[in-house]
C-alpha cells in the first residue's frame, strides 16, 4: 500500500495537500457533509466537554502527547472527522481501514504498510472505523505492533468500548465519548456551509430562515451528516426566484426524511434507554416515562422487552403497595401479543401511566433479598420436624409432622406456631397504598403471637 493514496472526493486532505475543487471531476456531486468536514481543530463544532481549551483531549492534542485513542459515540457525532483532524495536527501519515468491510488479510497488509512507513521515519496514525466489528483474534493482531509503537491507533465505535473492545487493547488507549451534536451546534454547521464559497453552498445566492435551520437540526437528532444532507437537498431542489434561493421552514420539512431515532438494540445504549425508562417510572415522573417509552418504540425496541421490564417493575418497585399493577402488567402482555403493533402502543401507554402514578414499595423485593443473603451467608436452618412432609409411607415411623398444629383447628385461624428457629424479620411493609393494609395485618399477627406466647 502506497503512503500517498490517489485523492478521491471522499478522502480527507491536509490544507497543504487539498487540491482545488475545480480539479476534481464533478466536485458538487460530493456530499456537502464530506466537503465541509473540518480540517483543523478550531473548525470542529460541538464536543466541548472534551475539546474545549483545558480539557484533557484538547491538552493531549496540543501537547502531542497521546498514545492510542478510542472514540465512542452515535453516528454523525464526528468520530472520523476528529481522527483526521488529529492526524493533521500531529503531522502523521493517516492510514484508514473499516472493520465492517475488511478482514484479517487486509488488516495485516495495512500493519505491514505501517511498519514500512515507520522504518522510513514517518509517524503513522492508523484509524479503524467500527473497530467493535473486529473479533478478538483481529483485535489481538494489533497488539504487538501497537506495543512496539509501529502506529498510533484511533478506533471509532458506536458501542460501549468496555463491552466491545478487548481488555488488553482497551487498557492501552484513552477513551473519549462523543455526544450527539446539540441543535445549536448543527445550526452553526449549516450556517457555515451556507456562507462557505469554497466548499459549501456560498457560491450560490442562498439563504435560509432560522426556523428552517431549527427544523433541519431537530430532524437530524444530533447527526451532522443528516443535517447537512437535508440542507443540501433543499438547496438543490428549490427553484430560485430571480436567481435567489430562499429556504423556508416548509421547504425544510419537505426536504427532511422521517426522523431516525438512534437506538442500538444490541449495544449499551439499549440498556441506557431502558434504565432511563425504569428510573422515570420509579420516580413517578409520568411524562418522562412516556417520553422514554416513545423513544424506545420509535427506535424499534422489541415490545416483549418493554413488557418484561414492566412486569419486573410491577413487583420490584410497586409491589404490594398496589398489587393490581402486576395483574395489569400480565394482562397487558396478553393483550399486546393479541393486538400487535402499532395498536399495542395504546396498551403500553395505559400501563406506563398507571405504573408511574402508582404508590411505590420495594418492601417485598428487599425482604426476599435479605432472606437470600441469610441463606447464602448464614448457617442453614433445617426444616423443623413438625413441618416435614407426611405424605409417604414410613413418615409416621420417622415421626414426621409430630407437633404440627393445623391452623383451621384454632379460633383465630392461626396456631401461633414457630415455623423456624430464628425470629429475624425480613418483610417490613410500608404505609403506602394498599400495603398499609398488610402493615396492619402483620402487626395484628405479631401482637397475637406475642400474647399467645405470654400466656
Amino acid at each position: 500500500m502506497a503512503s500517498k493514496k490517489k485523492p478521491k472526493p471522499s478522502d480527507f486532505f491536509t490544507p497543504e495537500e487539498e487540491p482545488p475543487f475545480e480539479t476534481i471531476l464533478n466536485p458538487h456531486q460530493v456530499p456537502l457533509a464530506a466537503r465541509m468536514r473540518p480540517r483543523i481543530l478550531e473548525e470542529v463544532t460541538g464536543q466541548e466537554h472534551i475539546l474545549s481549551p483545558g480539557k484533557l483531549l484538547w491538552r493531549t492534542i496540543q501537547a502531542d502527547r497521546f498514545s492510542s485513542l478510542i472514540f465512542y459515540g452515535p453516528p454523525g457525532s464526528g468520530k472520523t472527522t476528529l481522527a483526521s483532524v488529529i492526524s493533521n495536527a500531529v503531522q502523521s501519515q493517516f492510514l484508514e481501514i473499516n472493520a465492517v468491510s475488511s478482514n484479517v488479510s487486509e488488516l495485516r497488509k495495512i500493519i505491514e504498510e505501517s511498519r514500512r512507513l515507520r522504518r522510513a521515519g514517518q509517524r503513522v496514525l492508523l484509524f479503524i472505523d467500527e473497530i467493535h466489528r473486529f473479533n478478538k483474534s483481529q483485535q489481538d493482531t494489533l497488539m504487538p505492533d501497537l506495543e512496539r509503537g509501529t502506529f498510533v491507533l484511533i478506533g471509532a465505535t458506536t458501542h460501549n468500548p468496555s463491552f466491545a473492545i478487548n481488555g488488553p487493547l482497551l487498557s492501552r488507549a484513552m477513551v473519549f465519548e462523543l455526544r450527539p451534536l446539540s441543535d445549536e451546534a448543527l445550526i452553526h454547521l449549516m450556517e457555515r456551509a451556507l456562507s462557505d464559497k469554497e466548499r459549501g453552498l456560498g457560491h450560490l445566492d442562498i439563504d435560509a430562515d432560522r426556523e428552517a435551520l431549527i427544523h433541519f437540526a431537530k430532524s437530524s437528532n444530533g447527526d451532522a451528516r443528516r443535517a447537512l444532507g437535508a440542507l443540501e437537498l433543499a438547496a438543490r431542489t428549490t427553484d430560485p426566484v430571480e436567481g435567489h434561493i430562499h429556504i423556508t421552514e416548509s421547504i425544510a420539512a419537505e426536504s427532511c426524511q422521517r426522523k431516525v431515532v438512534y437506538h442500538d438494540k444490541a449495544g449499551d445504549y439499549h440498556y441506557d434507554l431502558a434504565s432511563a425508562f425504569i428510573k422515570s417510572l420509579r420516580g413517578s415522573d409520568v411524562d418522562s416515562s412516556l417520553y422514554w417509552l416513545a423513544k424506545m418504540l420509535a427506535g424499534g425496541e422489541e415490545m416483549r422487552f418493554i413488557l418484561r421490564r414492566l412486569l419486573i417493575f410491577a413487583s420490584e418497585d410497586i409491589g404490594n403497595a398496589d398489587p393490581q399493577a402486576l395483574i395489569l402488567g400480565s394482562s397487558a402482555l396478553q393483550a399486546c401479543e393479541m393486538v400487535g403493533l402499532p395498536e399495542a402502543q395504546i396498551i403500553l401507554g395505559q400501563v406506563v401511566t398507571y405504573f408511574a402514578l402508582a404508590p411505590k414499595s420495594n418492601a417485598s423485593y428487599a425482604a426476599l433479598n435479605e432472606a437470600l443473603k441469610d441463606v447464602n451467608t448464614e448457617t442453614i436452618e433445617e426444616v423443623p420436624n413438625a413441618l416435614r412432609d407426611t405424605h409417604y409411607a414410613g413418615a409416621e415411623r420417622l415421626q414426621r409432622g409430630q407437633g404440627y398444629k393445623y391452623t383451621h383447628n384454632y379460633e383465630e385461624k392461626s396456631a401461633m406456631q414457630d415455623f423456624r428457629k430464628s425470629e429475624k424479620r425480613y418483610y417490613h411493609p410500608t404505609a403506602r397504598g394498599q400495603e398499609r393494609i398488610l402493615q396492619e395485618r402483620l402487626k395484628y399477627w405479631q401482637d397475637l403471637k406475642k400474647t399467645t406466647k405470654d400466656k
